[in-house]
């Protein structure tokens, strides 16, 4: 029997799971991730810190899976995207923490950039072009926005507001790290003793940047124009079938790990690890991860769909010459809703909210507007505001966390239809992963909204098994997709009410007007 060894860093923890080869999973350990507010809307991670816990995880989980280190026979990574850091790699000299995708910090820099005439004559050529050659690309470029979420005007702020960058870059002694690539130098150089080792990441991490072209399938020509970073200082991209990233540099991990030579054989982003864990495969095929936020990826086939509304094109995997695009929408706020109601006290643990919700028949004329990171795809406001409208002296606890469950399956029927109407898809099922899977209340609220079937799979972990499939394909435990098929089971299928669709709707309606009250408050 041989072993996988799979690594999530993701916003609000660090786990390493344990799976044989029929991806039964033997042993994990996690640990949270502790996630820094030094000012309001500042969200970032120190990186030693992050690198200790990342060796423990995987120490601690093969000791709980009951083996040696040198029966792991291949080490796959899934990380967050759109994370990043600047540093000198060969100093260890940081200039500045983990700076997360959840992160505000280039608001001002976002409205700026966005109703400046730079991109007015980007949107503006863009359209013209379109117009005269019909490419997809250039139809991307005329609605072309930023956003907080990419790493772009995150990172721009930093060049222009950190003293220590700055002098490092007229040094040219910075280099800029994306989660992937950072994780992959500390592994592969020993915690920098081989400081020589290459500076790559793999596509799926850099595809929602921001910073790249999906059209072109490389960092964007467009990048120093817009903000004058140079395209030397990023990554050297390599897709899902890059076999080069050599081993586990075990420096760090203590006596028992010294003489093992563990490969690396994957790095693949936590929503394309998804899309692999839920088995989506093919044209049509579409799959929500309910996390610390809410991500719905469709995969578009062989090209690289042009959104005007906001979703986004992204490469789902690329092996050799063969690409697989997605569109994928966001709602940035998923967990974090849930989290904040318990800590006001809603609810003591977020496993009773669906007992809770289903206590009442509806919300009492209660509506919720989850927009703590502002409004995604098809709203597109970012400067929308959170609240409850509707309260009254009749209004109890339950009406409150029912609207809450509610407004964040709300966000999703706006994702599922923009996706549908974008790529003129008919949706037939919503496989859904992630911690609020696991309630019943918002995946049968989410299948009676939209009069389509959600399929939970019996293993929330699809980020896990992606990378564990990602990483055995490339070891040579299977041969392909269809190889991993038989490890996919379904933990319950969730039919839609036709009888509740219509008062749902009805319910849809009265939300947007909340969400029309909320807008463009900050």
């Amino acid at each position: 029997m041989r072993y996988i060894a799979a690594l999530d860093v993701g916003t609000t923890s660090v786990r390493c799971f344990v799976l044989n080869e029929k991806c039964e999973i033997i042993g994990s350990a996690v640990e949270g991730v502790e996630l820094l507010n030094p000012q309001p809307g500042f969200f970032e991670i120190e990186p030693e810190g992050l690198w200790d816990q990342i060796v423990r995880v995987m120490q601690n989980a093969v000791t709980n899976a009951q083996l040696q280190p040198s029966q792991i026979a291949c080490l796959g990574i899934s990380t967050q995207r759109c994370t990043f850091l600047t540093w000198n790699h060969k100093t260890q000299e940081y200039f500045h923490n983990f700076i997360t995708w959840k992160d505000l910090r280039s608001d001002a820099l976002v409205d700026e950039f966005n109703n400046g005439l730079t991109l007015k004559t980007i949107n503006g050529v863009s359209y013209t072009l379109y117009l005269l050659t019909r490419s997809s690309r250039f139809l991307a470029g005329s609605v072309l926005k930023m956003m907080n979420g990419q790493v772009t005007l995150r990172l721009v702020y930093e060049m222009q507001n950190n003293k220590r960058l700055r002098e490092g870059l007229k040094r040219k002694c910075v280099r800029i790290e994306l989660l992937d690539s950072w994780i992959l130098y500390k592994l592969r150089s020993g915690n920098g003793k081989n400081p020589n080792v290459d500076h790559i990441s793999d596509v799926t991490a850099c595809t929602a940047t921001g910073l790249f072209d999906p059209f072109i399938l490389d960092w964007s020509p467009m990048i120093k124009m817009i903000s004058g970073i140079e395209i030397s200082l990023l990554p050297k991209i390599v897709n899902n079938s890059y076999t080069d990233f050599g081993h586990i540099n075990p420096v760090d991990f203590g006596p028992e790990w010294q003489n093992c030579q563990i490969p690396i054989t994957a790095s693949i982003s936590d929503q394309c690890a998804a899309i692999f864990g839920s088995q989506c495969f093919s044209k049509g095929d579409v799959k929500i991860t309910m996390g610390t936020g809410a991500f719905l990826d469709l995969i578009t086939g062989s090209s690289c769909h042009a959104s005007i509304k906001g979703m986004y094109p992204l490469v789902a995997w690329q092996y050799g010459k063969n690409t697989t695009f997605c569109v994928e929408g966001a709602a940035h706020d998923m967990g974090t809703i849930i989290t904040w109601g318990q800590n006001c006290g809603l609810y003591s643990n977020p496993a009773e909210t669906s007992a809770i919700a289903e206590s009442i028949s509806d919300t009492n004329g209660v509506y919720f507007v989850p927009a703590f990171s502002g409004l995604g795809a098809p709203i597109n406001d970012h400067k929308a505001a959170s609240g409850f409208i509707g309260i009254t002296p009749s209004t109890q606890k339950a009406h409150m966390v029912r609207a809450l469950l509610e407004s964040i399956v709300f966000r999703l029927v706006q994702l599922v239809e923009t996706a549908e109407a974008e790529t003129q898809t008919k949706l037939k099922i919503l496989r859904v992963d992630g911690g609020v899977s696991r309630n019943d209340f918002v995946c049968q609220f989410l299948a009676d909204a939209t009069g389509i079937y959600v399929e939970r799979s019996s293993n929330a972990e699809s980020s896990i098994m992606g990378a564990s499939y990602a990483a055995g394909i490339n070891f040579g435990l299977w041969q392909s997709h269809q190889d991993v098929a038989q490890f996919r089971t379904i933990d319950r299928c969730f039919v839609p009410n036709i009888k509740k669709h219509s008062s749902i709707r009805e319910r849809l309606k009265v939300w947007l007007k909340a969400v029309e009250r909320f807008s463009h408050w900050y």
